[in-house]
């Protein structure tokens, strides 16, 4: 099969369109053919091995010592079943599925196996493969951070990069869950972010949303960008901080998968997509996502 392969850790150059081999499938697996994928800052990250010094060891270990254990990245994908294992019983073969492969990585690639209660779900009926590729890590990761915020009906929430990834993700569910929602994003991204529901938006690069009067139940740092510290002047007593950087890996679950696709099939959210590339652009990709300027996802097309 083709697949990108992370050669070493490095510049996007490094990333090669290699033929490597398919592979095999266990009996408590599913072998799922890839049509869609994304590169996000994560994969970046991964690639580019940029670490925090103190951490640079132990995660030198975790990842890979010269390159990425598993040199095949991309963390959410979606597809069809091809063939399952002998002992899979939540999927047949023919079923059109949407994942999150974790920090195993490997959907930059025509084939991918998955452990059959792995984080997949029969995706979105209404949603094409690129769609339901764009929505499993952004939407996950901001139900995570709303689950450990407590969010409630009423709530005041003001999400900082409401125009990425995970952003626009939980621009929509903060909506969808009865909150009051106050996006931060540049002054390009600001008819977007109003379209996804915000009721309010503030531009960064001409407010500082910490400077005005309005208190928040929910600061969500979105991109890992804003500090405690910064933040802790908009929130009212008993508000909380809330940041995808140094609070641990958003703990994802199939359940969140399932509940994605019934938003989708209602209407309640959408895909963001910004550009789609083939897999042969893949490190294309990652020189887009690394200027920082994505709205929402970028896709890759496995043909």
């Amino acid at each position: 099969m083709r697949a990108v392969v992370c050669t070493k850790y490095g510049s996007p150059d490094v990333l090669e369109l290699k033929e490597v081999e398919k592979p095999i499938l266990k009996e408590n697996e599913i072998l799922i053919k890839v049509h869609a994928t994304t590169v996000t800052s994560g994969d970046c990250r991964i690639r580019a091995f940029k670490s925090p010094f103190l951490l640079w060891i132990p995660m030198r270990l975790v990842l890979g010592l010269t390159k990425p254990r598993n040199p095949i990245l991309g963390v959410e994908l979606s597809g069809e079943i091809e063939a399952i294992g002998k002992q899979v019983k939540r999927f047949k073969k023919g079923d059109q599925v949407y994942a999150l492969s974790g920090m195993r990585c490997g959907a930059h690639a025509e084939y991918i196996c998955l452990h059959e209660n792995a984080v997949v779900g029969v995706k979105p009926t209404n949603a094409s493969y690129e769609e339901a590729a764009a929505i499993p890590f952004g939407g996950t990761t901001a139900l995570h951070f709303f689950r450990k915020g407590k969010l409630q009906k009423g709530h005041k929430v003001l999400i900082y990069g409401a125009s990425g990834s995970v952003g626009t993700s939980a621009v929509q569910l903060a909506k969808y869950f009865g909150a009051e929602v106050t996006g931060v994003c540049s002054t390009a991204n600001v008819e977007l972010v109003k379209a996804l529901g915000a009721d309010y938006v503030i531009d960064y690069t001409k407010e500082d949303f910490t400077k005005k009067e309005e208190r928040y139940d929910i600061v969500f740092d979105a991109v890992g960008k804003a500090t405690k510290s910064h933040c802790v002047k908009a929130l009212a007593p008993k508000g909380r901080f809330l940041t995808v950087d140094g609070q641990g890996i958003a703990k994802v679950r199939t359940e969140d998968l399932n509940f994605l696709k019934e938003l989708m099939e209602a209407g309640e959210i959408k895909a963001v997509i910004d550009r789609c590339y083939s897999l042969e652009q893949v490190p294309d990709a990652h020189r887009y996502v690394e200027t920082g300027r994505k709205k929402g996802n970028v896709v890759i097309r496995v043909e």
